[in-house]
């Protein structure tokens, strides 16, 4: 957290993100998918790039519940590749929360990973935005 101008806080999504996501290739299925969900307590997922030109991919448990629940479909059969929103947007680590709260409504998104050195470092989602970036900024 850094001050800036007339001591106007400064919160970064890197104050914000949480570390701990899940990270799966875009070949496993959405059954595996649900699997490392659950026993990671995560409600998102990250797609791994095949090769350096590739691009993120991210599922949400949204996307379960619209492409596979809602369709029908067996989750052993689908694979995440098939139901994934790629490219993702990703986050700077350094973006301040409310640019970044500005981008999820620009665009829609309700989470995004934050991307560092073309690694995923963490994942921001409006919880965070909310209850770790507006909280601190009522201090």
């Amino acid at each position: 957290m850094e001050k800036k101008g007339m001591d106007k806080k400064v919160i970064k999504a890197r104050d914000v993100m949480h570390e701990k996501h899940l990270e799966l290739d875009g070949l496993a299925t959405v059954k595996e998918a649900l699997t490392a969900m659950r026993e990671s307590n995560s409600d998102v997922v990250i797609v791994k790039k095949r090769n350096k030109y590739d691009a993120w991919g991210i599922v949400l448990l949204s996307d379960i519940a619209k492409k596979v629940l809602a369709k029908d479909k067996a989750p052993e059969r689908v694979n995440v590749y098939e139901i994934m929103s790629k490219p993702v947007i990703p986050i700077d680590p350094e973006m301040d929360v409310r640019y970044v709260a500005r981008l999820f409504d620009n665009f829609g998104l309700s989470n995004a990973p934050v991307i560092e050195d073309d690694k995923v470092i963490g994942i921001v989602s409006y919880d965070e935005l909310v209850f770790k970036g507006l909280y601190e900024l009522l201090d």
